[in-house]
């Protein structure tokens, strides 16, 4: 079983790159972030003629995240108890092959000491709650998405640049830490020590000509679903591509 995460920076403007990825790739299961779109603006008859069931979660012009799957999804969940941020939608649960997968578009927090650096915090001690009354981490879990959070100097091109800056700063990760603490690992990291392997560069900076790059797409998933997993890529040549999102596709393989 191969799931996939993907923040594709607007569904519709990346959707060619969408469906000939998932012609090429063919995954049981894709989760999409940074919509861009409302639920009757996804592009659904396009993505369904490749044979797959779409559930999403959208809003105009921001945000938005959506689960692709090739068999029908079980108990789909939009949003999360107690969010502050209800209306920017960000959260999207469901389950497919008996796997509960739970799609996240994390606050980006803009700055360190900006406002929206504590909503982003306070965004994350909701999820780490949410996590901890909603889901049985007996049972294969898989938390998957953007978490606009690095875990480590590994996760990033320049650390020194980078040291207690957005992304990077220490009660970020601390946030991150709190929400594995239920059980769940990173699944990257269980096969793949090394530094130097990143999901987003810059557009701004042209990042990806010199791979400047960070890695804040991720895998955490349960015991269970650590024991089935066979390995995690990052498709890297897709960012490479004509007019491709910032982030590339993340593949988790499951047996």
């Amino acid at each position: 079983m191969e799931i996939v995460t993907w923040n594709v920076n607007s569904v519709r403007a990346r959707l060619p790159r969408v469906l000939a990825w998932l012609e090429a790739n063919t995954p049981d299961v894709l989760c999409l972030q940074e919509l861009k779109c409302q639920d009757e603006d996804f592009p659904r008859e396009e993505i369904e003629g490749l044979g797959y069931h779409i559930e999403s979660h959208g809003q105009k012009t921001y945000n938005g995240v959506a689960i692709l799957s090739r068999s029908t999804p079980d108990d789909v969940v939009r949003g999360m108890p107690g969010d502050d941020l209800a209306g920017q939608a960000r959260v999207l649960a469901a389950t497919v092959g008996g796997v509960r997968i739970l799609n996240l578009y994390v606050v980006n927090g803009k700055d360190v000491g900006d406002p929206y650096y504590d909503i982003k915090l306070a965004w994350m001690q909701c999820l780490t709650n949410y996590l901890k009354t909603d889901f049985d981490m007996d049972d294969s879990v898989v938390v998957t998405g953007d978490f606009n959070i690095t875990f480590d100097d590994r996760d990033i091109y320049d650390p020194d640049k980078w040291r207690g800056r957005i992304h990077c700063s220490e009660p970020e990760r601390d946030a991150l830490a709190a929400l594995m603490a239920p059980g769940l690992t990173d699944a990257f990291r269980h096969f793949e020590e090394e530094g130097g392997h990143y999901t987003w560069w810059d557009y701004r900076t042209r990042g990806f000509q010199g791979d400047r790059g960070m890695r804040l797409d991720h895998f955490l998933v349960s015991a269970s679903a650590l024991a089935r997993c066979q390995g995690v890529r990052i498709d890297k040549e897709e960012r490479g591509s004509e007019r491709p999102s910032d982030h590339v596709p993340v593949v988790l393989t499951l047996k």
